[in-house]
């Protein structure tokens, strides 16, 4: 299956190309899309069309194909300096455009920083969560230092006790009502990036309501926060 994969990835390679949205996004594929049924050109509309402008500001560019990065991170998709780089090993349309959401967070916090954790209520909520996280955990037999779960930013080491040591199958249980997935957990950066991700792909919103009220009244905050401007 993997010189399968090698050998078509070097076919598509030859047919690298990119083009421009209607907003002025340059979309540029390093490396075809592995999948050929996915429409690039549509998930990407799909993205400018559902998000608000004001939250597309920061994007300047999409690069689609493999990164290092990917592997030694033991990512998919990042956001670096304007630009969006997203693998192109995507199993679907949806995939792809989970992918693109969930980067396009990190690009507005930035701008929206201070709306989003100024006040502390998401930070607050985040650690109520990882506190009783933490308890769950030990009351398991998982016996991981509270350091880690006090810790609001990005820890490797935190993030490979989720991932290795518990593994996201058995926290997605776990997580259940707490968190909208797994990841989540992560950091409060992730906290914030899953939940926009989520209220922008389950326009219900109903669970991400319930489960995190503080951060969806952020989200519902910086989605009409042009709105409010203009007024």
């Amino acid at each position: 299956m993997l010189r399968y994969l090698q050998q078509k990835q070097k076919r598509l390679m030859s047919e690298a190309t990119d083009f421009y949205t209607s907003r002025g996004t340059h979309v540029y594929i390093k490396d075809a899309l592995i999948n050929d049924e996915i429409d690039l050109e549509r998930v990407v509309a799909k993205l400018e069309k559902t998000l608000p402008e004001h939250l597309l500001t920061e994007l300047e560019m999409i690069i689609v194909g493999w990164f290092d990065e990917f592997e030694e991170r033991g990512i998919n998709a990042f956001y670096k300096d304007g630009i969006l780089h997203i693998s192109n090993v995507q199993d679907n349309e949806l995939d792809l455009y989970d992918d693109l959401v969930h980067e396009t967070s990190h690009s507005i916090e930035s701008v929206y920083g201070y709306d989003i954790y100024g006040d502390h209520k998401v930070k607050d909520e985040f650690l109520e969560k990882r506190e009783y996280l933490y308890n769950i955990l030990e009351s398991m037999g998982y016996k991981i230092p509270k350091k880690y779960f006090m810790n609001v930013e990005y820890s490797e080491k935190f993030d490979s006790i989720l991932l290795n040591d518990i593994g996201y199958d058995k926290l997605q249980g776990v997580c259940q009502g707490l968190y909208v997935s797994p990841y989540s957990a992560t950091s409060l950066r992730e906290y914030f990036a899953t939940g926009f991700t989520d209220f922008y792909l389950h326009p219900d919103h109903s669970y991400l309501k319930k489960v995190s009220p503080q951060l969806y009244k952020k989200l519902l905050l910086i989605h009409d926060l042009k709105k409010l401007d203009n007024q």
